[in-house]
């Protein structure tokens, strides 16, 4: 930055308040030079006599006088260059709330300046305020409130004929064009027209597959191609019926082709299962009393056990030495009832085989289970996935991974063990209790025939 003063003829304040004014901020280097320039220039006022003799053409002597004014002028220029750093500091204002700061209202108490509103103003105040609280009805969480009596009790199906009976009788908003069939009312909608440039590249495109391949497909029918566009994966180009006939070779279905309509597939109707004629009481009974026919007891998808049902049928477990098998999916197992459960499997001595699937046990409950089966080693398989929580956690499968490796007497498992870990270790402990096993049966120490799986 360079600024060029004048100082000829100035003042020493003006001198100084110009020199004031080239000061930067103190970041700033500035470099002054002083640069003296003289000058003369004529002034009227002050002059310089010279006398000149000439001889005119008659002979005579004249005298010619001139008259020079010429005044010396001194300017001193002064040149400051000045190269200087801005700094900017954003200054950032503080939220404020009616004048004042927000830490301010920190320790105002809302309890006393609430009790000092009147009913009005709390009603004011409660039509501004959308309380964000899922508790509360929403007819009071919505700031309209309506001021009619209520009528009578709701009819919905009076209601619903008088919203109909309404529609019919206002009359349709008439039209400002006639219907006529065939004719388009309004402005018809025209498609701008194509850049010449793509026309072009899609004329450009083109596959060579040879003169061969080229007869085959122009003399191919259309059933051909869509089997053909099967083959190649062509799945957009056909509905889910085509595909499954070509690749099955079963013919395509007639009538549909390209230009078919696409109908949904009529869904296959299987009967339900019967509902579970178990009697619970009697099984409960017959466990009790230690039946020796009663080997399986299934009593899943039963809804109305009561939890006093389920707390005798576990308490009588540990005395019963012929039940093997123990069905209890989807009959509302707790948490509380399983580990009563748990209590009762560290004291059977029969049972193989336990479901608890496709109830509401908590993750560590189910820890507590697969704990449980430390004790009891006549378990082979148990079953307890689909509970309330879908996923149990890395914390958990770890814990089950740890008891499962301590487990020498299970063979199966049925679990979503989510982390790959946890699986392939279960995995690994199962195979080797069942080669174990395997290899007490050649040697002739056990006659049953085992298997093993886990559930991915």
């Amino acid at each position: 930055m360079s600024d060029i003063e004048d100082v000829f003829g100035a003042s020493e304040e003006q001198q100084e308040e110009q020199t004031k004014a080239a000061v930067t901020e103190p970041d700033a280097e500035s470099k002054t030079s002083v640069v003296t320039e003289r000058t003369e220039e004529v002034i009227p006022g002050e002059s310089e006599k010279m006398v000149t003799e000439t001889i005119d053409e008659d002979g005579d002597v004249v005298e010619e006088t001139t008259e020079v004014t010429r005044k010396t002028v001194k300017r001193t220029m002064k040149i400051t260059e000045t190269s200087s750093t801005t700094k900017t500091t954003t200054l950032t204002t503080p939220a404020k709330l009616y004048g004042k700061d927000l830490s301010e209202y920190d320790d105002v108490d809302v309890e006393s300046l609430l009790a000092q509103l009147s009913p009005e103003e709390i009603t004011i105040l409660a039509k501004e305020v959308d309380p964000d609280d899922n508790f509360l009805p929403p007819d009071q969480r919505c700031g309209y409130e309506c001021t009619k009596e209520a009528t009578g009790p709701l009819n919905r199906k009076q209601l619903i004929e008088h919203i109909n009976k309404q529609a019919i009788e206002t009359p349709d908003q008439p039209e400002f064009e006639p219907y006529v069939q065939g004719k388009v009312r309004g402005k018809k909608w025209v498609p701008p027209p194509r850049d010449a440039r793509e026309i072009e590249a899609e004329e450009q495109i083109a596959i060579d597959m040879g003169e061969e391949y080229e007869h085959a497909l122009n003399d191919a029918t259309q059933e051909e191609i869509i089997d053909l566009a099967a083959i190649l994966g062509f799945h957009s180009m056909m509905n889910q019926d085509q595909y499954h006939a070509s690749l099955l070779n079963k013919g395509q279905p007639v009538g549909l082709g390209w230009d078919g309509i696409t109908k949904s597939t009529q869904q296959k109707l299987f009967p339900s299962d019967p509902p579970n004629s178990t009697d619970v009481e009697e099984s409960i009974k017959r466990v009790k009393d230690d039946d020796n026919k009663l080997i399986d007891l299934n009593l899943n998808n039963i809804k109305n056990i009561s939890d006093e049902k389920l707390e005798q049928l576990f308490a009588a477990l540990p005395q019963n030495e012929h039940l093997e098998v123990l069905s209890l999916t989807n009959v509302g197992l707790t948490d509380k009832t399983a580990l009563l459960l748990a209590e009762a499997i560290e004291k059977s001595k029969t049972l193989r085989v336990l479901n608890v699937e496709t109830n509401f046990i908590s993750p560590p409950v189910i820890v507590r289970l697969v704990q449980a089966l430390l004790k009891c080693h006549t378990i082979e398989e148990f079953r307890a996935s689909n509970q309330r929580s879908a996923v149990l956690g890395n914390k958990i499968e770890m814990e089950i991974t740890n008891l499962v490796e301590k487990n020498s007497s299970l063979l199966r498992l049925g679990l979503h063990l989510e982390f790959n870990d946890a699986r392939h270790r279960v995995a690994a402990h199962l195979q080797r209790n069942i080669d174990r096993i395997g290899r007490q049966r050649r040697m002739g120490h056990l006659s049953r025939n085992y298997t093993i799986g886990v559930w991915q």
